[in-house]
């Protein structure tokens, strides 16, 4: 089991890092990524703690910690500017808040990121074909999302990525222990809207791929 979008109470979470973690790996997780939101204001305080925990913390808990970013609510002009400045402060994955039917994010949000080459794209809405055209040309995942409220277009993300072969992930989107589904119900959420168990399982190995690369370097 992998979640590579959670959040501490760096931001908007509920446990503060090692708290979480531990929490995720008592639920059977093996790896996790911390995503905490960030913008200009926040991203030199968060990422380097992030960075720290995992650097010093990943052995003695049976986890692998990668830290990371979820850019949230950033100008649409701003995004390939911030996204280059997340990975020089050390940040191993690149998030973007998409356009999910939940918030009110700027429209052309989803197009920044994907040509910002964002890592993944989180709970992209209702994103479009030419959007998913070039989330495939640029090796961008997008999210198939756990979480009730953004999850409620994963169908229609899931139908884009299928049409234009796009490589999906499965995220809890967890801000509290409550939110590191098990295994079965994680399973389920996937099927339920409309993915297959064969896509399920390649969605985990998509999401492997990218722990590995992270250990990679």
């Amino acid at each position: 089991m992998i979640d590579l979008h959670t959040h501490t109470y760096l931001s908007d979470g509920k446990l503060g890092p090692a708290a979480l973690v531990r929490a995720a790996r008592i639920a059977g997780y093996r790896a996790i990524a911390l995503t905490d939101h960030v913008d200009t204001s926040t991203m030199d305080l968060i990422v380097p703690r992030l960075i720290a925990l995992a650097q010093e913390y990943s052995a003695f808990m049976d986890m692998t910690i990668i830290p990371g970013v979820e850019l949230t609510h950033v100008p649409a002009a701003l995004l390939g500017l911030e996204v280059e400045r997340a990975r020089k402060m050390g940040a191993a994955l690149v998030l973007v808040h998409g356009e999910t039917v939940f918030e009110p994010v700027e429209k052309g949000t989803n197009l920044a990121a994907i040509e910002a080459g964002v890592d993944i794209l989180a709970h992209p809405g209702l994103i479009t074909d030419e959007e998913s055209r070039q989330a495939a040309q640029q090796g961008v995942y997008l999210e198939i999302s756990t979480r009730p409220s953004h999850g409620l277009t994963n169908g229609h993300v899931l139908h884009q990525a299928r049409k234009h072969g796009v490589k999906i992930v499965i995220n809890n989107d967890a801000h509290g222990p409550k939110d590191l589904l098990e295994r079965e119900r994680h399973y389920k959420v996937s099927l339920g809207c409309g993915m297959t168990a064969d896509e399920y399982h390649k969605a985990q190995k998509h999401s492997w791929d990218l722990v590995s690369h992270f250990l990679s370097l």
